[in-house]
């Protein structure tokens, strides 16, 4: 089934549904957890250093005690995602269910970090309308297509070169930047350690802002 038929499908069965409320709301959730629920969205070509910096922020958060849930790429498409490819209908509807997961837990309490090449604005646009502006925060880490090729970490640039695959953004398939990132991040010549502090303190200037 294509995920346009899906959609025909879902239509049908969306007539006959209707939005259960719950007792327990989300606001009471946070307040339980003591932490304001939010989706920290990562993008970024592959080999960016996306997958790194919030294995990291994570942990950070950790520390602080906050309780986090991390959605990565390759993660989630090992599972959840499992039966989607890399077309560009393929790619909408990862970008979507991720966004719908991310939100469930947001309504939870639960902090989330995604690290998802999401290449298209289109799409990343969509996933903050469903997550939701004020819960929303994009970190761009634009490090140079030149530079992600020099890592070439699991050696994706190479095959997508030689052609052997396709629809590989920033080669064969383009990576729209994002236009109003919240944070922008350059891994480039950068510790790690350096880049982390650098996104944790606008994070807490974010977070700062959102409470008042």
């Amino acid at each position: 089934m294509t995920c346009m038929e899906r959609a025909d499908q879902n239509v049908q069965y969306n007539k006959n549904i209707v939005w259960q409320q719950m007792t327990i709301t989300r606001k009471k959730r946070a307040e339980s957890l003591q932490q304001v629920p939010k989706t920290i969205w990562l993008t970024g070509l592959s080999g960016a250093g996306k997958s790194t910096l919030i294995n990291e922020m994570d942990k950070r958060l950790f520390a602080q005690r906050k309780k986090t849930m991390v959605l990565d790429g390759d993660n989630v498409r090992m599972g959840l995602n499992g039966d989607l490819g890399f077309r560009k209908e393929d790619r909408e509807e990862n970008i979507r269910r991720v966004a719908e997961v991310a939100k469930l837990m947001n309504d939870a309490g639960i902090i989330v970090l995604t690290s998802f090449i999401s290449p298209f604005e289109a799409d990343r646009q969509k996933a903050r309308e469903i997550i939701g502006e004020d819960s929303f925060i994009e970190i761009y880490v634009s490090t140079p297509l030149e530079e992600c090729e020099k890592r070439d970490v699991k050696g994706l640039y190479k095959k997508a070169r030689k052609g052997k695959i396709t629809d590989f953004s920033g080669i064969s398939s383009p990576y729209e930047v994002p236009r109003n990132a919240d944070i922008v991040v350059d891994t480039s010549g950068k510790k790690i350690e350096d880049c982390v502090d650098e996104i944790m303190e606008q994070l807490s200037a974010i977070m700062d802002e959102n409470k008042r």
